[in-house]
């Protein structure tokens, strides 16, 4: 008997805010796996550069910019992507945003805002590379999920509770369109060092206390989510379905560690 591989050969990946941390550390991955890959967010110098990366790699890209407030945009790199590849077998959704603030002063402008990037923004993308796949009865959709989908951090309420959502969305939109060859996963990455958090992970009594919840004694690197994306995306995860795939460096498992 022959079992699906762990790769992505031939395959065309869209990773939408796939121009920086957990986005491009997850679109060279796939590239590096074979995929040729689409990294698009908003700004076009960083998608320049990113589809660099993937070149770089001896995979093919295009250079197109997104915005997840936008599903026009959404629609055209799908456009863009069957113009160049004729197909979209993977997209991840890497698109977020947070502010931290006390809940109870936590303005509904803001509220709203994380909500449409990180709920809403996933639902439209989904909702438009998913009739594409829907239609070729097969695909594979990576959500980005969160610690915050399980337990609470301090002061980001909107931002836990929309990657709680996440999680929902993803189990909800699993059981609709994986009898008709789509698969729909997340990753819940823990604690990873980006230049964005450096200094409050470094320098601050939350960083310390991250870090003491954290068994592996360390914050993680963005190209460590790469294994789990290439996974997820690869025909070795083909009877995983509304999975929640946490990569956190036993996180979640912590109770008492010494």
């Amino acid at each position: 008997m022959s079992y699906p591989r762990l790769e992505l050969n031939g395959k065309v990946a869209v990773v939408i805010g796939g121009t920086s941390g957990i986005g491009l550390a997850i679109a060279k991955g796939m590239a590096e796996a074979g995929a040729d890959v689409v990294p698009t967010s908003r700004r076009q110098d960083q998608v320049e550069a990113a589809a660099k990366e993937i070149e770089n790699r001896g995979r093919r890209s295009i250079r197109v910019t997104s915005d997840v407030s936008d599903r026009a945009s959404l629609r055209n790199v799908l456009d863009e992507s069957l113009k160049a590849f004729g197909k979209v077998d993977v997209l991840v959704n890497s698109a977020g945003r947070t502010k931290r603030a006390p809940t109870l002063d936590f303005t509904e402008e803001d509220w709203n805002s994380i909500l449409d990037t990180n709920l809403t923004g996933t639902l439209r993308a989904a909702q438009v590379f998913g009739r594409h796949m829907l239609e070729r009865e097969s695909g594979s959709i990576i959500n980005i999920a969160s610690l915050s989908t399980f337990v609470a951090l301090y002061e980001v309420a909107a931002y836990s509770a929309s990657k709680a959502a996440v999680a929902s969305l993803t189990k909800s939109l699993a059981i609709e369109w994986s009898q008709k060859g789509v698969r729909v996963n997340a990753i819940a990455p823990g604690v990873f060092r980006t230049p964005l958090n450096e200094k409050l992970l470094d320098e601050t009594e939350r960083g310390r206390e991250f870090l003491l919840r954290t068994p592996m004694k360390r914050f993680g690197n963005v190209e460590e989510l790469a294994g789990a994306a290439i996974f997820l995306a690869s025909d070795a995860a083909s009877f995983v379905s509304g999975e929640i795939l946490t990569v956190d460096g036993g996180f979640l498992a912590s109770g008492v560690n010494q």
